[in-house]
């Protein structure tokens, strides 16, 4: 069987983020790095796949600069075989067509059983990539799975829907599964799978052999939401309330005047 699970370096949520300079992104600079919080648990599922089928092997991808190589370590030290970057400093400001087009674009020809995604990305926050990469591929796609299990081809998963409704679905291989948080729990890597992470095959290759899918979006503009007063609650009886509404038209706004 062959795994492939994508995942992204994002900026730990309790930095203090700033817009960079073009005002269309956030400044990197004095940000902490980690890997998105979604893909951690599909990298755990798809170590607990490998360790659950015989001759399993699972490679992760990750999309960006030479900074990223730090992440898909720890994912590599989860217990991921290989190493696939996709060398691109400009990442960030592409949209989840493009992302999608290049995961699929490495993926075609190599016969993956199952590709894991995180549900979204932390930062950016699309939802849209995983299942971008099913349609892509002519794969099928199962999408915020909260429950995984496999066996002889066949996957049945739990997905969580609205009002915490769950759709259970039996879904034959080759598929694209997006985790939900809760899905299970990651592991943290151990010292000695730490050290022979670092011996294990870690190859890039450069975004514009893979890119063939030009933008259709742009980011114009981004910037942080405009402060505003906090709300009123009236409370009493409709006289009551019609009374203080009134008195506060008259006293903070213009209405009367």
């Amino acid at each position: 069987m062959k795994i492939l699970v994508c995942i992204k370096q994002v900026p730990d949520m309790e930095s203090k983020f700033k817009v960079d300079a073009g005002g269309t992104w956030y400044e990197k600079t004095d940000l902490a790095w980690r890997m998105n919080e979604y893909d951690e648990y599909g990298v755990e599922q798809a170590v607990q796949l490998k360790e659950q089928v015989k001759d399993a092997d699972v490679t992760v991808l990750c999309i960006g600069g030479d900074q990223v190589k730090e992440t898909m370590k720890k994912a590599l030290a989860m217990g991921c075989d290989r190493g696939a970057q996709i060398v691109d400093d400009e990442s960030y400001a592409k949209e989840p067509a493009q992302i999608a087009a290049i995961i699929a674009e490495y993926a075609k020809g190599k016969d993956f059983d199952v590709i894991f995604t995180g549900m979204q990305s932390q930062d950016r926050g699309s939802a849209q990539v995983g299942i971008l990469v099913a349609e892509i591929l002519g794969m099928s796609s199962v999408s915020t799975v909260v429950e995984f299990s496999y066996s002889d081809g066949t996957v049945e998963a739990k997905r969580e829907l609205e009002g915490g409704v769950k759709a259970c679905l039996k879904v034959q291989t080759p598929l694209v599964v997006t985790c939900q948080l809760g899905l299970n729990t990651p592991r943290y890597p151990t010292l000695p799978n730490i050290m022979k992470a670092k011996r294990k095959e870690l190859l890039s290759t450069p975004v514009g052999d893979l890119l063939k899918v030009e933008a259709r979006q742009e980011t114009m503009r981004m910037y942080f939401p405009e402060k505003k007063g906090g709300g009123l609650i009236l409370e009493g009886e409709v006289v009551d309330m019609t009374d203080q509404l009134i008195k506060i038209l008259k006293d903070k706004t213009t209405v009367f005047a």
